[in-house]
């Protein structure tokens, strides 16, 4: 089981990461041909919530029952509880294809992330589907600043309770897509310097 299942909001408020990474990744969003769209680790359902607000034909999934429980809360229909690791949609939207997956924050839990973005690519419309993935930032500069300050301890911390499994660069998280059969479309840095960004978003295409 992967460690976000443990998350626990309490609160319809977005996460402290939202504030950097929003204006990103809105940006990203397809706004002329979006039928329906899918946030893969929902959390509170913040997201899934506006962009119902702003007309998108939007669903939530997360594994979290207290997140849940507060996104239901405005949208009771459009959440449910589920662990990442199926590899099946809850029953209730198994029959939809997905113009767009967005997922913040997640992958970098995740044990087996090559069976994540199978899921994904198998519940997008095969035609036009997109995914956006933002998922903490690491690179050259970033991973040298940590060296050269000795702060991958802390960055890390390996006796704190969960945290990350995996630590993506734009390489290996863009290896990951178009291995998968995606073409990579966009990618942008969020939050601090460039190179030293807090994390980072890439949309990628079904080829």
């Amino acid at each position: 089981m992967a460690e976000y299942q443990e998350h626990n909001f309490h609160s319809e408020n977005p996460s402290h990461l939202w504030h950097y990474i929003q204006e990103s990744l809105l940006s990203l969003i397809n706004k002329e041909d979006n039928r329906c769209i899918l946030d893969l680790g929902c959390g509170n359902g913040y997201l899934v919530n506006n962009l119902i607000a702003y007309g998108y034909n939007a669903y939530g999934i997360d594994a979290s029952q207290t997140g849940i429980a507060i996104a239901k809360q405005k949208n009771p229909d459009r959440f449910f509880i589920q662990d990442l690791d199926d590899s099946k949609l809850p029953v209730e939207i198994r029959d939809l294809k997905f113009d767009t997956i967005i997922s913040t924050e997640v992958i970098e839990h995740l044990y087996n992330p090559f069976a994540f973005i199978d899921f994904c690519k198998s519940i997008l419309d095969e035609t036009n589907g997109e995914l956006i993935i933002s998922t903490p930032y690491h690179g050259y500069f970033k991973n040298l600043i940590l060296s050269v300050f000795n702060k991958w301890d802390k960055h890390t911390n390996p006796v704190a309770v969960g945290g990350h499994i995996k630590f993506w660069s734009k390489n290996t998280l863009s290896k990951l897509l178009t291995d998968a059969g995606f073409t990579i479309v966009d990618f942008k840095g969020c939050g601090r310097f460039p190179y030293l960004w807090k994390s980072m978003i890439i949309k990628a295409k079904l080829n």
